[in-house]
């Protein structure tokens, strides 16, 4: 019997809101401490490269090609499953070291160019080691998913969160912002506290795995299997971490009028100081419903798939349901955030060194963003379908294509629409790479999008037509055009507690099963 996953998606939903919350402190302080200019720009490059790797082993890749193989071995062999989980970490753990070591001496030599920002190549170099030790809180959280335990990894990133607000807000009354060299020296203790969360995380993933003795000297027997997992972290990279190397990209055109300069051959660069900024904290407000629920979704759901996948009807199962639930949640997710964009920045954002100017920049690339969040989450799911059957090819095809026509999409839409068409670009691509994976997984599998699945996703876009439009027409006019703090907090109350509730409302009057399945009432498999 295998236990429906919607029981462990709401553990993992429950403790990923409470990090969610955390980051939106984070995102609080420091835009109220420094605002969206080029010391923003600067920590946000920086930190580019460690948080892409977050994302990507934290939420994705690595874990996908370790937890099946461990979750077989430890059914069939405890033992050797302890082994390969000690050859994986030791190896990991001297190869991303000597990654980083190179990775600081590229730093330095950067530093010595002029045409670079000293800044952001100097919290580069502070934050850069934080990479491996995420690398290892991933694998150590794939091991106590296998044993049923989603809380720690979940919990993790309140770590870094709390630090960084600690950090910011502890520091405020003590630095003369208006001293430029200590707003470098407050920014630079901040990237020395993403580190310092590092460690406590692996410190706090160990405790958790403290009973299962699992640690061996010996790894005789274990290289094949490491070498199975190794051989497909690259290709799941790719596959996984699409939306994440397109965040890079983002990250890399928005930051270049800081990073580089103003002008590209001669001709005015379409953005302007603080893009990166602007970028950044949009990223993370329409991050907070995909993180809440899109991946929460694709995280349990993934050991239910890989136990499952010999057992082709079962699996279709589990997989049609999470694509209904994805779509339940993530679609007025959608619809929501377009319309309550412009109050929710106000609220988590403005103040202090933030301004309006700033909210609505933020507001606008959001508007970009929000379209996809179903088709984020949906992407999530559908490859880790494709990783749960030890298959990685046909998401690395697509996910090369899709990061291709994202790259081409951002160096087109930047000269009409600016930092907004980064936005766009990446919503785009995620309706390609969700539309082109639905139809590969269906010639592997048959039908994935059935008569069940095709209704409960029309009714959805019914109630959140409905729910727009109720909020546009009560909530829109509660937005005043230079708002406060407290009149956008109402505005925003408002919107939330009218749509909340036409959408509650309607999936109890048709008695939508996806509304007990989000609460983690699923039914089990036979």
């Amino acid at each position: 019997m295998a236990e429906g996953f919607e029981k462990h998606a709401r553990t993992v939903t429950l403790l990923t809101v409470a990090s969610r919350v955390t980051g939106l402190a984070r995102d609080a302080a420091l835009s109220r401490v420094f605002g969206a200019g080029p010391i923003m720009d600067a920590f946000f490059f920086a930190f580019l490269i460690p948080n892409l790797f977050r994302r990507l082993f934290g939420e994705g890749a690595l874990a996908a090609a370790f937890l099946p193989v461990y979750t077989r071995l430890r059914t069939n062999d405890p033992a050797q499953a302890h082994r390969l989980a000690s050859l994986t970490i030791a190896i990991m753990t001297v190869v991303l070291g000597v990654v980083v070591l190179l990775g600081e001496a590229l730093l330095f030599l950067l530093s010595w160019i002029n045409d670079f920002d000293h800044l952001a190549i100097n919290l580069m170099m502070i934050m850069l080691p934080y990479m491996p030790l995420v690398c290892l809180v991933a694998i150590l959280g794939a091991m106590l998913q296998v044993h049923g335990r989603f809380g720690p990894t979940a919990a993790a990133p309140m770590i870094l969160n709390l630090l960084i607000v600690g950090s910011a807000v502890g520091l405020v009354f003590i630095v003369d912002h208006d001293d430029k060299a200590q707003r470098i020296a407050h920014v630079s203790v901040i990237a020395s506290s993403v580190l310092l969360a590092g460690l406590i995380q692996v410190a706090w993933s160990l405790i958790a795995l403290r009973d299962q003795r699992w640690w061996r000297r010996d790894w005789t027997g274990a290289w094949p299997e490491m070498r199975s997992v190794m051989i497909q972290v690259g290709p799941m990279i790719l596959g996984l971490g699409v939306l994440q190397l397109n965040t890079l990209f983002d990250g890399i055109i928005a930051s270049y009028p800081t990073v580089i300069g103003e002008t590209v051959f001669g001709i005015d660069y379409p953005m302007q100081e603080g893009a990166m900024a602007t970028v950044s904290f949009a990223q993370r407000l329409y991050q907070f419903p995909l993180g809440v629920f899109g991946i929460a979704i694709a995280t349990a759901i993934f050991p239910a798939l890989a136990r499952l996948s010999d057992a082709n009807d079962d699996f279709l199962t589990i997989l049609r349901r999470g694509l209904r639930l994805v779509v339940y949640i993530g679609l007025p997710a959608s619809v929501g955030l377009m319309l309550v964009r412009e109050p929710l920045a106000a609220v988590v954002l403005q103040g202090g060194d933030f301004t309006a100017e700033d909210t609505r920049r933020v507001g606008f690339v959001l508007l970009g963003y929000a379209p996809a969040i179903w088709a984020y989450s949906m992407v999530h799911v559908l490859t880790r379908a494709f990783y749960a059957r030890s298959e990685s090819r046909t998401p690395v095809r697509i996910a090369c294509f899709v990061v291709g026509l994202n790259l081409a999409l951002n160096l087109i839409l930047i000269w009409p629409l600016g930092e907004a068409g980064l936005a766009w670009s990446t919503s785009l691509c995620s309706f390609v790479q969700v539309t082109l994976l639905i139809i590969a997984l269906r010639r592997r599998l048959g039908v994935i999008v059935d008569r069940d699945v095709r209704q409960s996703w029309l009714i959805v876009l019914a109630l959140s037509v409905v729910m727009g439009a109720a909020v546009w027409l009560i909530g829109l006019p509660l937005i005043d055009a230079e708002p406060s703090w407290s009149a956008s907090l109402l505005a925003l109350a408002a919107m939330v507690f009218i749509g909340g509730s036409i959408f509650l409302l309607g999936s109890l009057a048709l008695r939508r099963p996806e509304l007990g399945w989000a609460l983690g009432r699923g039914p089990e498999l036979r």
